[in-house]
C-alpha cells in the first residue's frame, strides 16, 4: 500500500492546487484500461491532455496523434513535433484529406466539421485498429464547450470521442495554468486555427490560397508581430494583429517590408483592420446573422 502510495505521489510531483485538483480530474475522465489515442494538435489544450494522459496512465497507454494536411502551416508542425519531446509519448503522424471533399471547399459554416469528420474518420478506420486503442480524445476545453461556432465538435461527438478538459470543466485559463505547473513550453502559445479559417465562407478553400496566407502569416511573425491573421479576400489580404501591436505599422521600414512580403506572396492590396485580433470572426458573423 505505502509504495502504490508512493507511485501515485511521483506521477503528480510538482503539482498542487488547482492544477493537482484539475490533473485529477482529467485523470478520472480517462478510460480504466487500454490504450488511448489523443489528438494532438501542439496547440496548449493537446498538448495539456496528452502531458496528463501520460502521467495517469503512463507512456506505453498514451499516443499522440498528428494530422497533417494543407491546412497545417509548416511552423505549427514543426511546433508539434518539438514539443513532444517534453511530453514523454509517442506521436504518429498521418495525413488527412478533406481538400478532397467538395463540402470542405465549398466553405459552408460547417467547414471545421468536415475537416475533424474526416480526421476521425481515418482516425477510427486505421489508426485504432493498427495501434491498438480502445478510445480516442482530443482537446476542447469548457469554454471551446460554450462557444456556438464549433461545428467541428459534432463531428467529434458523432465519432464518440473523449472530452476530458470539457468534461472536468477546465476553461482556457486552467488549462494555461495547469501547463505552467507541468512546464510546458506551449502553455501561452496563442490559438493557431487551421489556415482555411483565413478564407471567407463561401469562397473555396483551395491549397493556393492556403499558402498566400501561410507566407502572409509567416512574414509578420518575421517582422516582429506575436499574433496574426491573414484575412483571404481574392487579391486583398486583411491583416489582423492584437491591438496594443497596430502601432508597429506606423514604422515605415516595417510597413513596406510587410507590403513587399504580402504581395511577394500574390496579393495586390494590403490592408490593416483597425479592430485588431478577432477570433472567429467569419464564423460568427454568420451564426449571429442567421
Amino acid at each position: 500500500m505505502a509504495t502504490q502510495h508512493s507511485e501515485e505521489a511521483g506521477r503528480w510531483s510538482g503539482l498542487a492546487g488547482e492544477p493537482l485538483a484539475d490533473a485529477l480530474a482529467i485523470a478520472s475522465r480517462l478510460p480504466g484500461s487500454g490504450r488511448l489515442g489523443v489528438a494532438y494538435s501542439g496547440g496548449v489544450d493537446s498538448a495539456v491532455l496528452l502531458a496528463v494522459t501520460v502521467r495517469a496512465l503512463g507512456a506505453d497507454r498514451a499516443l499522440g496523434l498528428l494530422a497533417v494536411s494543407d491546412s497545417l502551416a509548416r511552423d505549427e508542425l514543426a511546433g508539434a513535433r518539438a514539443t513532444v519531446q517534453e511530453l514523454g509519448a509517442a506521436v504518429v503522424e498521418f495525413a488527412t484529406h478533406e481538400g478532397d471533399n467538395p463540402a470542405y471547399r465549398a466553405n459552408d459554416v460547417d467547414r471545421c466539421f468536415h475537416c475533424k469528420d474526416e480526421m476521425f474518420t481515418v482516425i477510427d478506420s486505421r489508426l485504432v485498429a493498427e495501434h491498438g486503442l480502445v478510445a480516442v480524445a482530443y482537446g476542447e476545453n469548457a469554454d471551446d464547450a460554450a462557444r456556438i461556432d464549433r461545428p467541428g465538435a459534432r463531428a467529434a461527438t458523432e465519432h464518440a470521442v473523449l472530452r476530458p478538459l470539457a468534461d472536468a470543466g477546465l476553461t482556457k485559463r486552467r488549462v494555461r495554468a495547469l501547463a505552467h505547473a507541468l512546464g510546458l513550453s506551449v502553455a501561452d502559445k496563442p490559438a493557431a486555427p487551421c489556415l482555411a479559417s483565413r478564407i471567407p465562407h463561401g469562397q473555396e478553400v483551395t491549397p493556393a490560397k492556403l499558402k498566400q496566407v501561410e507566407a502572409g502569416e509567416e512574414a509578420l511573425r518575421d517582422l516582429g508581430f506575436t499574433d496574426s491573421r491573414v484575412r483571404h479576400h481574392g487579391d486583398i489580404a486583411r491583416i489582423e494583429v492584437p491591438a496594443a501591436e497596430l502601432a508597429l505599422f506606423a514604422d515605415a521600414e516595417r510597413r513596406d517590408a510587410v507590403l513587399a512580403r504580402l504581395r511577394a506572396a500574390g496579393f495586390a492590396y494590403v490592408t490593416v483592420d483597425l479592430a485588431g485580433l478577432q477570433s472567429g470572426a467569419f464564423t460568427l458573423q454568420v451564426l449571429r446573422r442567421g
